[in-house]
């Protein structure tokens, strides 16, 4: 068993209101990957980064069991965003993208890890997606694709491609909203569904996350009660990376409704502590115990 998450991996500049951070640890696929390695023993990394990349990050990740096989190196620069979070932490405003190694990028899937059990189709854009899918050769795979407002708006032919060949879709409210054409987000989930997936979650940040699910099928989660938040770049895909590593540590592949609730727990977990510091400053350095004791505490005053 082991997961294969492919995305962008970054090098990111934040501003919060109280503090600023350079070369942090960046990129979908990258928080995607440490979260997921909290939960199962094999993650595979598929990206590309420039001759720039801070050592000490690759270093981190392959600390914590990541395997980087599927990281292409360039002589070009890495990609790079640059942004700045507003006082309440949920809007904030892009000041520079570089994309660099990306433009151009066609993913390449070593023949070494591409069986993989779960396919992480981590935010990238739709074409990438349908390249990395394309070379995921498992029979049995599961495929959980992410996606964004851009691609959705330049991109809409490849990601419904994308959306009907995966079997769940997680994004943000006003994602799905833009992706669904509806304000309502119960009628989303429903659209979102008739699109292709057997699974959508919509993403309510600090308010948690609905999975919609078949035959009419919902449950709600809601978020850790974080008091402060100093950085949420990076939750959504450690909450993807967490539900991926739980799913691919469970006996058997044939997922359920009430499996994919479970994952959701896990995942919520894992994005706290991604909030807790700049990049994943703090969830590197939790324990499984940490993440153990967490768990029970949210199902505690869930009563989930």
């Amino acid at each position: 068993m082991s997961v294969i998450i492919g995305g962008t991996i970054a090098i990111d500049n934040v501003k919060t209101p109280t503090a600023e951070a350079k070369n942090l640890l960046g990129g979908s696929a990258s928080f995607a990957s440490l979260a997921a390695s909290y939960y199962t023993e094999t993650v595979h990394l598929v990206g590309i980064i420039g001759h720039d990349y801070p050592a000490e990050h690759l270093a981190m990740l392959e600390s914590h069991g990541v395997n980087l096989t599927g990281v292409e190196r360039s002589d070009s620069e890495s990609f790079t965003w640059t942004g700045e979070y507003m006082e309440n932490m949920n809007d904030r405003e892009t000041h520079a993208v570089a994309l660099n190694v990306l433009e151009g990028w066609e993913v390449k899937v070593p023949s070494v890890i591409s069986d993989s059990n779960i396919v992480v189709l981590a935010n990238m854009s739709p074409e990438n997606q349908l390249q990395m899918l394309s070379q995921c050769m498992a029979e049995s795979r599961f495929v959980i694709a992410d996606t964004m407002d851009l691609w959705i708006s330049i991109a809409s032919e490849p990601l419904h491609e994308v959306l009907d060949k995966i079997d769940m879709l997680v994004l943000n409210e006003s994602e799905a909203r833009q992706l669904a054409e509806t304000s309502n987000l119960i009628l989303a989930g429903e659209k979102l569904l008739a699109k292709g997936p057997k699974h959508v979650i919509i993403k309510l940040g600090e308010f948690g996350a609905v999975l919609f699910g078949p035959e009419g099928k919902m449950f709600r989660l809601h978020a850790w009660p974080l008091k402060e938040v100093a950085d949420p770049t990076g939750a959504g895909d450690s909450f993807l990376g967490g539900m991926a590593g739980y799913l691919d540590n469970l006996e058997s592949n044939d997922y359920c409704f009430a499996d994919i609730s479970q994952a959701m727990a896990r995942g919520s977990v894992a994005a706290s502590y991604t909030c807790e510091a700049f990049s994943t400053l703090k969830l590197q350095e939790v324990t499984k115990e940490d993440l153990s004791n967490r768990l029970a505490e949210l199902r505690e005053m869930s009563q989930w």
